[in-house]
């Protein structure tokens, strides 16, 4: 069967295509940018270093691009005629790296069942911590590049994704941020023909809350 993954770049969406790349042919990497500022929506990171994170895992990204006002209904009609598309590449499944969030599992089953395509999850239910040693000992390499204030210090932006940073995490924090406490980049790793070079200069605030590196892209 041919995949299409949800794709936002960071850890979890590595361990869905690792978890994958053996049992099916993963074919395209969704992933929603702002067209406003070229950028992931939510995680913000610029779509040149999405470009060239699936250029070195030799995927293709699907960009779609998400205009004002940002409100469920342009989502979801921008959803859907991009749906459409895959649809015709003979796409007919679509994988979600969610864990355990019910309301968001539910509310993608609904979103894939009216497109006629079958959705899968194929971390649902795994242990967090768990996972996130997997990430590690398998080699994957990722930068946090989003920290909600509200759920965690913004001493945290910008640090490696290792052990040392999820040892240091509060108790109440998800390990591997499912409930949205950071984010992250994964830049290296064992499906990468090569790292993706880019470095970080500062950083800004949205909504007197959510923390960013401000990414770049860095040439050779």
């Amino acid at each position: 069967m041919k995949i299409a993954l949800s794709w936002s770049g960071g850890r979890d969406s590595m361990m869905m295509l690792h978890t994958l790349k053996d049992k099916c042919e993963p074919v395209v990497l969704i992933t929603t940018f702002d067209e406003v500022t070229k950028k992931v929506m939510m995680h913000h990171i610029p779509f040149e270093l999405m470009e060239a994170q699936a250029k070195r895992l030799r995927l293709e990204l699907f960009p779609i691009w998400l205009r004002p006002p940002y409100d469920n209904d342009t989502y979801e009609r921008t959803m859907k005629d991009a749906l459409e598309q895959l649809k015709e590449r003979s796409i007919t499944h679509v994988a979600f790296g969610d864990l355990f969030l019910e309301d968001i599992r539910s509310y993608r089953e609904q979103q894939m069942a009216r497109m006629g395509l079958t959705p899968i999850f194929p971390l649902w239910g795994k242990e967090t911590k768990s996972l996130a040693a997997d990430f590690i000992r398998l080699g994957y390499q990722a930068k946090v590049i989003c920290v909600d204030s509200e759920q965690l210090s913004p001493e945290f932006l910008g640090r490696e994704y290792d052990t040392s940073f999820i040892h240091e995490l509060p108790d109440e924090v998800d390990p591997c941020g499912e409930n949205g406490e950071f984010h992250s980049f994964v830049f290296d790793g064992p499906l990468f023909q090569e790292a993706v070079p880019f470095s970080t200069r500062g950083s800004y605030v949205t909504y007197d809350r959510f923390y960013y590196c401000e990414l770049k892209m860095r040439k050779k």
